[in-house]
């Protein structure tokens, strides 16, 4: 995006501030006073003494200094204001655009963090717009301070001599074109290292998350050397960002000297011929170098504003991902759910113009039943459940619950009377209590505990060190996997749900694990439609109807007695499996 772009998307984050950043301009030109008044009354004491002497008066030096003392004051209360609540106004919009983002985040589909890796984006919504608070607060106020100094240096300076001041601010012009080509440099450099920082993050958060894979196969000379490949391409991205920077500075200080030595020979060739006399001359040096301190302040502030730009540019990129998954107009709350689930001709696929991973496939499940969903891996068992709670959106066709369409519905109210254990438990970094109480925030004590004890996992969190208040360490790896699945099955028993569904719920624990815990689902699923997606056949065997899945959709469907009868897939599977 081009910068008058990004900017345009940044302005409504300062329009929420509109008052401090009026107020803060307001600050900015009062700090400037003291720079555009000084030369003039050098100018005046350095005439009134050339020429007269008897004009320059103790008290008219005194009212002089006293004025210039007087504006000081004025100039050090408006930059405390612009030093703390311009930068809070920064902070604020950063924190405004934080949200924001997160907001997004939230509300973004599972096939968006399919793609995304969760280190990239933890790299855009905290490091991306840390720079944004420098770039909200001084952006405004330097353009605003050199674009008052240049106007007004520029109208004083011509008051003196018009074409002395025209020679120099033609160099102006000449300097912006010459240093373009490093501008673009920088900006795209700062782009670049966002990129690789965010890579590095995602390699780090991986390589932490899986620190025990990573030790328990002696990786860890892979793991630095990966991270030291990530490193040194920030390296590189840098040393090309501080080139550019370099010949950006080392350009205008070129510059510097060349309008100080233009003033120098002009003004006095224009002194020689009588077009200037000494006090101008002198004010004249002293505007210029207040000129080139405007200037220089921009150049300093060019690297800031790069970095700026290129965390809007990235935040903006997240943004307009659109959100593709959402309430129809006029959708209606799910309530009063009795359970029964119909997938009417149901086609899905990941990608346009992908390969279907369901295909016109039709199932129905009745209130109250259990449906088990068998097969080969990649026969689509988990897609099909993820489309009930519109985890995904179909392709063709439409389910229902209770003969309403799901996306006639609203996405809170239906995921609402949804349950789901899956096999990969995440617990958050937190408390038992606070782990359980996800499922229903304004839970009472009573009612965790109640819901503890029908997931059978009360006993042990008793005995935790302490109890419910057990601190479980980040994605609960201070606890088995049993006790982690027990957890999360109290927080399904709580949010109550009419309708659930079992993915692999099991499949990752021991027998005597997947015994306790299979009683606590066996509890759970009693009077909820059910969906349980299992590869252990012998935990099926008393569902209501079972399903086989294939590539090719339902292979088969029956009870268990029913399937082992055929002598089909399911029986062919149930032989592989089992010893009878």
């Amino acid at each position: 995006m081009g910068t008058i772009a990004l900017i345009k998307r940044f302005l409504p984050y300062f329009k929420r501030h509109r008052a401090t950043v009026v107020f803060d301009l307001f600050c900015a030109a009062l700090t400037t006073v003291c720079e555009l008044v000084l030369p003039l009354m050098v100018r005046f004491i350095t005439d009134s003494a050339m020429n007269d002497p008897a004009k320059l008066t103790v008290g008219i030096v005194l009212i002089i200094g006293g004025a210039y003392l007087l504006l000081r004051v004025i100039d050090t209360a408006a930059n405390y204001y612009m030093a703390a609540v311009g930068h809070i106004m920064g902070t604020r919009i950063e924190t405004d655009m934080r949200r924001d983002l997160f907001d997004h985040l939230q509300r973004l589909q599972f096939s968006y963090y399919d793609e995304t890796k969760v280190g990239t984006l933890m790299s855009r919504i905290t490091n991306d717009l840390f720079d944004v608070t420098e770039f909200a607060h001084h952006c405004p106020e330097e353009f605003f301070i050199a674009g008052i100094k240049i106007t007004v240096s520029f109208a004083i300076l011509s008051t003196m001599n018009l074409w002395l001041t025209l020679i120099v601010f033609a160099i102006v012009p000449v300097m912006i074109l010459v240093c373009n080509p490093f501008r673009r440099r920088m900006k795209e450099g700062f782009r670049k290292s966002r990129e690789v920082i965010g890579e590095i993050n995602s390699q780090v958060e991986d390589s932490l998350l899986g620190i025990r894979v990573v030790k328990s196969f002696a990786n860890e000379d892979m793991e630095r050397e990966k991270f030291k490949k990530g490193n040194h391409s920030f390296l590189d991205i840098k040393k090309k960002i501080y080139h550019a920077m370099a010949g950006f500075s080392s350009t205008t200080r070129l510059f510097d000297g060349l309008m100080y030595i233009t003033v120098v020979v002009a003004g006095a060739l224009f002194m020689i011929g009588g077009y200037i006399n000494a006090a101008d001359l002198i004010a004249y040096l002293l505007y210029v170098t207040t000129l080139l301190t405007s200037v220089r302040r921009i150049i300093e502030f060019t690297e800031q504003f790069y970095r700026g730009m290129t965390g809007i540019e990235r935040f903006c990129e997240i943004i307009d991902t659109p959100v593709t998954i959402t309430d129809k107009e006029g959708a209606v709350a799910l309530s009063d759910v009795k359970g029964e689930v119909v997938f009417d001709r149901v086609t899905f696929r990941y990608d346009e113009g992908g390969q279907d991973i369901l295909s016109d496939l039709s199932l129905t499940a009745k209130a109250g039943q259990r449906i088990a969903l068998v097969g080969p891996s990649g026969g689509g068992k988990t897609t099909l459940c993820g489309l009930i709670p519109r985890f995904y959106e179909v392709c063709g066709g439409k389910i229902t619950i209770d003969g309403i369409d799901v996306r006639d519905v609203t996405l809170d109210s239906l995921r609402q009377n949804i349950g789901v254990v899956q096999q990969d438990v995440y617990l958050f970094s937190g408390s038992v209590r606070e782990n359980i109480a996800y499922g229903l925030p304004n839970a009472t004590d009573e009612q965790i505990k109640e819901a503890a004890k029908l997931a059978g996992a009360h006993e042990f969190i008793e005995a935790l060190p302490e109890g419910y208040d057990t601190y479980v360490g980040e994605r609960g790896v201070k606890l088995s996997g049993g006790q982690k699945q027990r957890i999360s099955i109290a927080r399904v028993f709580l949010k109550n749900p009419p309708i659930l569904i079992l993915d692999e719920a099991t499949s990752a624990l021991d027998n005597e694990s997947e015994y306790i815990v299979q009683q606590s689902l066996d509890r759970l699923a009693k009077g909820r439609t059910t969906f349980i997606v299992a590869h252990r056949l012998t935990t099926v065997k008393n569902a209501d109807m079972i399903a086989v899945l294939t590539d090719d959709g339902i292979a088969e469907q029956g009870t268990h007695t029913q399937l082992i009868e055929a002598g089909g897939l399911y029986a062919q599977m149930y032989g592989m499996y089992t010893i009878e």
